[in-house]
């Protein structure tokens, strides 16, 4: 399995951007989670966490798919820097 790359920006099928801020362990499952923000403002949260593995997971064909993206969140390399290369 791919891993999740630190410090770049990923697309959500549903079309917004997030920021890579980390992977972490679960503690109990050693699980890697990532830690993640919007690039837009929102109201409920600006760090999220989801399992690395359905971060990348596949997902079936949904009207809701706006992007066309075969996976929940793809690498967008073209908006993408390194912030944590000094």
């Amino acid at each position: 399995m791919e891993e999740v790359k630190i410090g770049r920006v990923y697309r959500h099928f549903k079309g917004n951007y997030y920021f890579v801020e980390n992977v972490a362990l679960d503690s109990e499952t050693k699980e890697r989670i990532v830690v993640y923000k919007p690039l837009y403002p929102r109201d409920d949260s600006q760090i999220w966490v989801r399992r690395e593995a359905m971060f990348l997971e596949e997902i079936p064909e949904r009207p809701d798919n706006i992007t066309g993206q075969k996976h929940r969140f793809e690498y967008v390399e073209e908006l993408s820097k390194d912030y944590t290369k000094k």
